[in-house]
């Protein structure tokens, strides 16, 4: 949608190709405001370039000129960023990793040496694995020897961590369910993964649709409770002395690792200091002038229990409606269900899916991709009009493996060949219920004290917060 190249950062973070978030690039503007006061504009003509011509009564013609938008007001594929937020993203890149490795390096007393972890996301290792021509396991193994090459401790995989915000999901949702009758709960339930629907929400409408939004935190927010919470109790290290990295399919990934809400004030630290995207890793490999095909294996780090590669059902954007479904209809509907028809609606990053019993009222989900999608669901919601019970909810069309840090292509692979690739990739992968998965129930119990505790509570959820709007949001047209 929009193009901009942000002032300090690493090369990599700049937005580029985006339609709707992805393709094709075009110039990012803000409406022009129009004087029709005292008869000093007549008519307004559209040229065929883009361009506006004002046309006096008497005939004149004037070029107005176009407003650049800049990044402290601008509503980008990276989300409403404003100045405060801007500060606190340059700190997020490549360049700080290697900085604090540097320094980790120069250091005599190891007090002062910061522990190095690396949690990756499975699209951001799809989208490395398609650029090198690697399976999923061997792009896995090979970034973690490269990670720790440099330098880095650890090297985790954030598919353990969507475990937990699986189930926390499931479970918010039937709560829910059963108490939207009394309304003490706002319905539909909204997917709350997504940093860039996250910030539109917040910046754009406000504590009306706040509320519809699942406060449980995203798989990269929960990796850092993991991290600095569990993981550094376990190895007797103060969470500011861990320097947690993720790799990301998205830039506003960095926007969210920045929120107050995930800043610890009495160990002045983050639950996630920097958040790199596939993109800046591909820079990375080249400023080390390394190949990621050529680099030797090393297993990942196990946070709890095995370090298998694993992987969720449902899709490249996590496979939340996927397991909400499967949950409300045995929890909700007394039913098991293998396998669902999706239905397409609008477009193909519009598509419902309805659990049907005999006798009780039908649950009804979709999934809503991409801010024409987005919006739509938006305004059924503030009509009242809304069929939905869940929307999975995600800012760019086709969902994370398509996110807009993901590695560009180039030469004769067209993005649509290099997604369908990477989805593939990403869908290799041998998937896990995390409902039975051991070592996620045994850390409920050993970490949490079990479900529906004040600690789950306090590390697996989050809130939100109304954001003064800047714009009117509403009269854009997506």
């Amino acid at each position: 949608m929009f193009t901009y190249k942000m002032a300090g950062f690493s090369g990599a973070l700049q937005l580029t190709d985006l339609n709707d978030f992805i393709t094709p690039s075009q110039e990012c503007i803000k409406p022009v405001k129009i004087d029709r006061t005292a008869g000093k504009v007549g008519k307004i003509r559209i040229e065929d370039d883009g361009s506006y011509l004002s046309v006096s009564a008497t005939g004149t013609e004037t070029k107005l000129q176009k407003a650049q938008i800049t990044l402290n007001d601008c509503l980008a594929c990276s989300g409403c960023i404003t100045s405060a937020e801007s500060v606190l993203i340059t700190q997020q890149s490549q360049d700080e990793l290697f900085r604090v490795l540097q320094e980790n390096r120069e250091v005599e007393d190891d007090t002062h040496r910061k522990v190095v972890v690396v949690s990756i996301s499975p699209q951001a290792r799809a989208s490395l694995a398609a650029k090198y021509g690697l399976s999923m396991e061997e792009a896995a193994y090979k970034l973690t020897a490269f990670f720790k090459n440099l330098g880095v401790d650890y090297v985790f995989d954030t598919t353990f961590s969507r475990s937990f915000s699986l189930i926390e999901s499931c479970r918010e949702f039937v709560r829910r369910y059963q108490e939207a009758e009394t309304n003490k709960m706002a319905f539909p339930m909204l997917a709350s993964a997504c940093p860039g629907w996250i910030c539109y929400a917040e910046k754009t409408h406000g504590s009306y649709i706040l509320p519809y939004i699942s406060t449980v935190k995203s798989p990269q927010q929960i990796m850092g409770s993991l991290v600095k919470n569990y993981f550094a109790e376990k190895k007797g290290v103060s969470p500011d002395r861990i320097y947690h990295v993720t790799v990301m399919p998205c830039f506003d990934k960095k926007l969210e690792a920045s929120r107050p809400d995930f800043y610890s004030d009495m160990y002045s630290t983050r639950d996630v200091d920097c958040v790199i995207t596939s993109g800046e890793v591909e820079l990375m490999l080249e400023k080390e002038k390394i190949t990621l095909s050529d680099v030797e294996d090393a297993q990942l780090d196990p946070l709890f229990g095995g370090g298998a590669l694993v992987n969720h059902i449902g899709g490249g954007s996590g496979g939340y409606l996927e397991h909400i479904a499967r949950y409300a209809a045995r929890e909700l509907l007394g039913t098991e269900v293998a396998a669902f028809e999706y239905k397409t609606l609008r477009n193909q990053d519009f598509q419902e899916v309805t659990i049907e019993v005999e006798g009780k009222q039908p649950i009804k989900m979709a999934l809503a991709y991409g801010f024409r999608n987005i919006q739509n669901i938006v305004q059924k919601i503030k009509r009242k009009k809304c069929p939905y019970h869940f929307v999975e909810i995600m800012a760019c069309p086709s969902g994370c493996t398509n996110g807009g840090g993901q590695i560009k292509v180039v030469g004769e692979t067209t993005p649509k060949d290099r997604l369908a690739q990477v989805t593939g990739l990403y869908n290799s992968v041998q998937t896990v219920n995390p409902w039975t998965q051991s070592d996620v129930t045994s850390l409920y119990e050993e970490w949490l004290g079990g479900f529906e505790t004040e600690k789950s509570r306090t590390l697996l959820h989050t809130q939100y917060h109304e954001v003064e709007k800047m714009t009117n949001a509403l009269a854009i047209k997506w």
